[in-house]
């Protein structure tokens, strides 16, 4: 066994995007959307309903639809004695809170000069375990159909690049188009802003109600009281639109170590075979002179001669006095 301490210069950092499909289904189209009646019916109904990708035992949460309201209206109240105190108020506090970072700031939808408040958002959580780091920009393409027609949805992260922040969240605008880009007509609703918000960091897409209802004329109850079934109405739009699109988006941190054995390096063993285990000595004659021997792995340690890391060879590599090797190790984190 031979060692030699690694040069600054055989250490080099990398970072590389992988994208994969997000639906259990394994393919990037979602088009069939399933609701549980007893998930529905729970108490957690009160707050989301939960979307599936199939209606058998072996069903799983692909993402789950919020309704938030600032005034607490579309939603049933705690306690009757307690106006405004609802379900899609609590939901509307949890989002700002989590997204907004200020209790008193308000959800705007778009930008320039066409901008709105938001008073009241429908909300698609995507099932955490869904994607690996984050949503991929670009990849999202939603199709919503209501009695007013049919609007293909997407982010503007391809005609603005740039990453804008609301928070420290990533946010990119919701707008009438595909695949990042806006389609042929203004990707806005006048006075109504843009269609929603994407957090691809946090697996959130907030939908704007103004703009999707000018459009597709699917909008939720805002009644004081009463269960309004917001996130249902959202359900249905999703389910007749059969087309939700979206990728799953992962930054790999790759060390790159690459080990240097020069023609004079790493020519001897300590294996048995090649010394005598009592005296130490060679034990074949032309192995003095001129060495043979196979590397097959390489160790890596610390200064506390503890090891680290193995790389093992795919195959054994040939190393003499005439030959020299440059074996690259990547190492994934």
């Amino acid at each position: 066994m031979s060692f030699k301490r690694f040069d600054p210069e055989d250490f080099v950092v990398s970072s590389d995007s992988i994208t994969s499909t997000l639906w259990s289904t394994g393919t990037p189209t979602l088009t069939s959307f399933f609701t549980s009646s007893a998930q529905v019916a729970s108490s957690a109904g009160n707050y989301y309903i939960s979307v599936y990708n199939t209606s058998s035992t072996d069903q799983e949460t692909q993402f789950d639809i919020v309704y938030a309201d600032l005034l607490g209206s579309g939603s049933e109240l705690y306690n009757t004695i307690v106006p405004g105190n609802s379900y899609s108020k609590t939901m509307y506090g949890q989002y700002r809170s989590m997204i907004l970072e200020d209790e008193n700031a308000s959800f705007t939808f778009g930008n320039g000069t066409n901008v709105i408040s938001g008073s009241h958002f429908w909300v698609l959580s995507i099932e955490r375990a869904r994607y690996k780091q984050s949503l991929f920009p670009g990849s999202l393409n939603l199709t919503l159909s209501g009695s007013g027609g049919i609007i293909n949805l997407t982010d503007d992260s391809q005609d603005n690049p740039v990453n804008t922040f609301i928070g420290s969240s990533r946010v990119y605008q919701l707008i009438s188009g595909s695949g990042g880009t806006a389609g042929p007509n203004s990707s806005y609703v006048a006075g109504s802003g843009s269609y929603g918000l994407v957090f691809p960091d946090l697996g959130t897409i907030i939908l704007n109600p103004f703009a999707i209802s000018q459009s597709i004329q699917v909008a939720p109850s805002r009644s004081n009281n009463s269960d309004g079934l917001n996130p249902q109405t959202l359900f249905n739009a999703i389910s007749l639109g059969a087309a939700f699109s979206l990728n799953s988006e992962e930054t790999i941190t790759s060390d790159y170590i690459f080990v240097r054995a020069r023609n004079s390096e790493f020519n001897y063993s300590e294996n048995p075979s090649f010394i005598s285990g009592s005296t130490g000595e060679v034990i074949y004659d032309n192995f003095i002179n001129a060495p043979q021997v196979y590397a097959t792995t390489i160790g890596m340690y610390n200064d506390s001669n503890e090891l680290l890391a193995v790389a093992k060879m795919s195959r054994p590599l040939l190393k003499d006095f005439t030959k020299e090797a440059l074996v690259r190790v990547k190492l994934d984190f």
